[in-house]
Formats: structure tokens, C-alpha cells, sequence
């Protein structure tokens, strides 16, 4: 069982409108909150995350069983590839491309973040660590990024509002607080690069 503690506070926001004519107003909106509403929308949230989810597993599986269907079926033709590791461990893009023997990745975690989805695993001999964050959008995988033998930290970004007549320059940096720490980047027993996912 999952238990879910979720903290809403709403204040005043203020929102550039585009007016009927193509004016520029700005308009002060309060929003009020609604358990119910919110509920709702925490369980749409979960639900989505789940289905992301299961398309990604879906995809794992897929390659496991070198279902070239089922992968075309799960990701979009021109899927955005970033990697981040040593040349000769893009794994996942020599798999994807059939250029050499694939690689087995059996994901030993894997958690949604809305559309980001992040798998993580290691080989069998625990001496390359792997990590995939998958976008998915509407039920297909539009982006990856692959990072081998590196850490990640996922972090999230959001919630700033800019006023009316304040540059970008002057906005203030907001906590971004982790929401995910890769676990087996470690386990080669030797030291690996540290980076970043702002989601």
C-alpha cells in the first residue's frame, strides 16, 4: 500500500491573457482549493504514471524477446536519443539499431514522474551500471536518455510565476527538491560522473 501526503497551498496567481482582439491584459485569478477536485486529479495523475510505466516495461519486454513489432509499436520514429557514458556502452542505441548483439537490460528499478519514466539496472557481472529516463506521450516513447556508469539525481522544477514587468534575471532560484537518486551507479566499486535531470 502506497500512502500519498499531498500539501496544497493556493494563493493568488497572477496569468497574461491574450484578449479577444489580440489585447495584453493581465488578469488576477484566486483559486480555491477542492479536496474532491484534487483527489480527482492525484488519480489521474497515478493512473497515468502507471500506464506510463507499463509502456516502458512493455518496451523492455519487447527487446527482451527481440519483438521488433512490439518495439516499433511502443516508440516514435524519430525518437530523440541523448546518452551520457563511455563511447563503446550505448547499449541501448546498438539494441535499438540492431548494429551488434543486444544488450540485456532487466530494469532492477523502475518509478514514474509524470511522462518521464526512469528505468535502472546493471549487467550481470555488475561492472556497467545503466539508467533510462523514457518520455512518453500518449501512450508512445518520444525520447530516452541513456547514461551508463554515471549517477543521477532527478530533480523537480516548476511552480515559478514571473510578475509583470520583472526580467528573468531577476526571478529567484527556487528550491528544487530531489525526487529520485540512482542506486547502482555505485556498485563497480569505483567512482562515476554525477549529474542532473530537471524535470
Amino acid at each position: 500500500m502506497t500512502c500519498v501526503m499531498v500539501i496544497v497551498h493556493y494563493t493568488a496567481v497572477e496569468t497574461s491573457v491574450i484578449g479577444w482582439r489580440g489585447q495584453h491584459t493581465l488578469v488576477e485569478q484566486s483559486l480555491s482549493f477542492n479536496p474532491k477536485k484534487t483527489l480527482q486529479e492525484l488519480d489521474t495523475l497515478a493512473d497515468s504514471e502507471t500506464k506510463n510505466r507499463d509502456v516502458v516495461l512493455k518496451l523492455y519486454d519487447a527487446l527482451r524477446s527481440r519483438d521488433v513489432e512490439s518495439v516499433h509499436k511502443t516508440l516514435t520514429p524519430d525518437l530523440d536519443y541523448w546518452f551520457h557514458g563511455p563511447p563503446p556502452h550505448q547499449f541501448l542505441m546498438r539494441t535499438l539499431t540492431g548494429v551488434s548483439p543486444p544488450f540485456q537490460f532487466s530494469p532492477l528499478s523502475v518509478v514514474s514522474f509524470g511522462s518521464t519514466v526512469i528505468a535502472e539496472g546493471c549487467d550481470a557481472a555488475t561492472s556497467i551500471s545503466w539508467i533510462h529516463a523514457w518520455t512518453v506521450s500518449h501512450g508512445v516513447i518520444t525520447q530516452v536518455r541513456e547514461y551508463s556508469n554515471t549517477s543521477l539525481t532527478v530533480t523537480r522544477i516548476g511552480g515559478n510565476v514571473v510578475s509583470a514587468g520583472r526580467s528573468a534575471a531577476e526571478i529567484k532560484p527556487s528550491h528544487c527538491p530531489s525526487v529520485w537518486e540512482s542506486k547502482f551507479s555505485g556498485r563497480a566499486g569505483k567512482s562515476v560522473p554525477g549529474l542532473v535531470l530537471a524535470i
